[in-house]
């Protein structure tokens, strides 16, 4: 998938922690910073729904869209 380049203000001990996080994963920190927010957006399950199941790529986002709006409401 092709990347955009972005500029984001965050808290310096965010960024420190990333810092931290991929240098440790000798990864970089743009890396870091991508795999949080898939995961906060719910992009693992539609991985592993899409990898692990019959479903289509509808019926996934559907499931997956359901599973954070009922994480969100027991939150």
């Amino acid at each position: 998938m092709p990347k955009t380049r972005t500029t984001l203000t965050i808290d310096q001990d965010v960024l420190r922690a990333v810092k931290v996080r991929a240098a440790r994963n000798g990864v970089s920190e743009g890396e870091v910073i991508e795999g949080a927010v898939r995961r906060a957006l719910g992009f693992d399950v539609l991985e592993r729904l899409w990898s692990d199941s019959d479903l289509d790529a509808n019926e996934a986002i559907e499931l997956a869209l359901e599973a954070q709006t009922q994480a969100r409401n027991n939150g």
